[in-house]
């Protein structure tokens, strides 16, 4: 795991919530088709596991704890006998199921083909061939509430900008989003087209942050990352402690006059002139986080793995002993 920044997020509880379905844009043709229209959307979605209860997708709360997040693989065959569980709803007799076996690889190859055109932008040329594989997460943090438009980006390759990297969605190497979407105000699901080699989850872009950076040492301390008053560039110091106000009802208040002094320790910041509110502005602009997950050659599983849930708690759990 690659970290750029760090963001402090308060937890929240998991409820679950009814949202919208994402907007289809899908192939509304019958003809040569194995099945209607209106099925065949429905079933690409179902496929994607929209209508999946929560407790199928994520067995124990244990197994999804606050601030975290699971990877995993989209199961195939699983997926598939939930779409012939679900057609089978309509056969009442033999020649019903004889007759829906028949025309279930059809309908598999069609479901296939459309998997990949449900996100696909209202105008543009449709994507053909089927989707091979189907991997993902579901992320479990206060950041998913916090900024609803959290943006992910999945590459097939290293990029050579490195954690700069922003293709464009229809680049080669910027593999495509199946499904973006939260399931409860703190969980969001996301499937890729494939399995990438690189993510990035990125706080939205919409406006202009100010604040501070913790401390990397003790998170009850806030630093602030001077900058240069010339070029906006960050200077290469040690973060500035930020000092807070001291008495009843000032808890979390800064005290601009001692961070300015401290400021002005570092010429460069130019407080020692003083600062006047855009030169402030100057230096507590953070830009968005951003969380980066990639490959580490040569990691050892125990290294990378570490169990969270001891096999004596699983067995009292069953037994009954709490």
């Amino acid at each position: 795991m690659k970290v750029e920044a760090e963001a402090i997020y308060q937890s929240l509880p998991l409820q679950m919530v009814t949202l919208a379905p994402p907007p289809m844009i899908a192939d509304t043709d019958d003809l040569d088709s194995a099945m209607p229209a209106e099925m065949r959307n429905w079933l690409v979605r179902l496929r994607l596991l929209e209508g999946v209860p929560f407790a199928n997708l994520v067995a124990d709360t244990e197994l999804l704890p606050e601030e975290s997040i699971r990877w995993f693989y989209l199961d195939r065959q699983w997926t598939d006998a939930l779409v012939q569980g679900a057609l089978s709803v309509g056969t009442v007799n033999s020649d019903d199921r004889t007759h829906l076996a028949a025309a279930y690889p059809a309908i598999r190859d069609e479901l296939d083909n459309e998997e990949r055109n449900v996100r696909r932008r209202p105008g543009t040329a449709r994507f053909g061939g089927k989707v091979d594989a189907i991997s993902g997460f579901v992320l479990r943090s206060a950041a998913v509430s916090g900024w609803p438009g959290l943006h992910v980006r999945a590459f097939k390759v290293e990029p050579n900008q490195g954690n700069n990297a922003r293709y464009k969605e229809d680049d080669p190497n910027r593999m495509r989003l199946l499904r973006l979407e939260r399931l409860a105000p703190a969980v969001l699901l996301c499937l890729f087209d494939g399995i990438p080699k690189l993510v990035h989850i990125e706080e939205p872009r919409q406006g202009v942050q100010f604040g501070f950076d913790t401390d990397a040492h003790d998170d009850s301390k806030r630093v602030l990352k001077p900058r240069d008053k010339a070029n906006f560039s960050d200077l290469v110091h040690a973060p500035v402690t930020v000092p807070f106000r001291s008495g009843t009802g000032s808890a979390g208040v800064v005290d601009i006059q001692e961070l300015e002094r401290r400021l002005a320790q570092i010429p460069k910041t130019g407080a020692g002139d003083g600062l006047d509110a855009g030169e402030y502005a100057l230096q507590l602009v953070r830009f968005p986080y951003r969380q980066i997950w990639g490959d580490d050659d040569g990691i050892e599983i125990s290294d990378a793995f570490v169990a969270t849930l001891s096999y004596t708690r699983l067995v009292a759990t069953f037994k009954g002993v709490h």
